[in-house]
């Protein structure tokens, strides 16, 4: 029996995948979400759908009993989300849950790093230590899907890419491959108390990635190497505001700029450059390639 598993952000992309692999496997899903009404194709096929709120602790606590499993699925507000996380870790425990699966960062178990992003996670990971729940952390790569669209449909529109990563390398991951991993470790023996690097297949910089999604297009792009000041001025080009803590609430852009500025940098100086075969141990698949993902998401590419 695999138990019931609670999946957090079951509405998001990443838990709803989850959320349904679960479901083939025959597993108890308590799908959590602030929007259950998004959840009606999970509801129909077995999940007990529930409304929780991170930022409601009484919610978390009513909406996770009777589970034996979570998977945290880190929010995405920076700067605030390690109270929410803390929050459903202590809902966790309220309910007696014994494993929690937490999706983490490449470098989550580092205390001294510049990336804003990172300190959230390693925040995180230390509540989560300290519950004494049982863990695993999933410390994630940069997703290839992001790659594949985020960066490359901007950067064909305008034929220019600034970017502070130097020459810095990462092992981009497709998302299916992360949602696989944690599929895997909940449903699998002997993951309790590790922390995984889950990376795709291989190291690539920034400036190659944008070689290949250029080759791909048939069209060119620029890099353009800028300093973090200069990453930081472009994004105020934008409009993107420069701390989390300036972002308007309901506004246009719900992110700010120093969480991609802070990654960019982390990738320059060498902290994203970690290629593992956890994936594959995990899943019994090796992860795809980037040139894959960006094949997958070249449809929705400017011509």
């Amino acid at each position: 029996m695999l138990g019931k598993i609670i999946v957090s952000g079951a509405s998001g992309q990443f838990g709803h995948a989850a959320a349904s692999q679960l479901l083939d496997l025959g597993a108890e899903v308590i799908a959590l979400s602030r929007t259950p009404e998004k959840l009606a194709d999970l509801a129909e096929r077995g999940a007990d759908v529930r409304f929780a709120d991170f930022d409601d602790p009484d919610s978390l606590v009513q909406a996770m009993a009777g589970g034996e499993k979570l998977l945290l699925i880190s929010t995405l507000r920076v700067g605030t989300r390690v109270t929410q996380h803390g929050n459903a870790v202590a809902a966790a425990k309220a309910n007696g849950v014994r494993h929690i699966v937490y999706t983490s960062v490449i470098g989550g178990g580092l205390a001294e790093h510049p990336g804003v992003e990172q300190k959230d996670h390693y925040d995180t990971e230390q509540l989560i230590m300290a519950s004494g729940i049982p863990y695993t952390f999933l410390r994630n790569s940069l997703y290839a899907d992001a790659v594949a669209t985020a960066m490359a449909i901007p950067a064909l529109a305008a034929g220019t890419k600034p970017d502070n990563a130097g020459h810095g390398t990462v092992a981009m991951v497709a998302r299916e491959d992360c949602v696989a991993s944690a599929v895997g470790v909940l449903t699998q023996d002997g993951h309790e108390s590790r922390a995984y690097d889950i990376t795709g297949p291989e190291l690539v910089s920034i400036p190659d990635a944008v070689a290949m999604i250029a080759a791909m297009a048939g069209r060119p792009i620029e890099l353009q190497h800028v300093d973090d000041e200069g990453m930081y001025q472009y994004f105020d080009s934008l409009g993107v505001p420069r701390k989390a803590s300036d972002i308007v609430l309901d506004g246009p852009i719900p992110w700010a700029s120093e969480g991609m500025v802070t990654f960019g940098q982390s990738i320059r100086e060498g902290l994203f450059a970690v290629c593992s075969d956890d994936v594959e141990r995990i899943t019994g698949r090796k992860p795809r390639s980037l040139h894959s993902m960006l094949e997958q998401y070249q449809g929705a590419w400017p011509v």
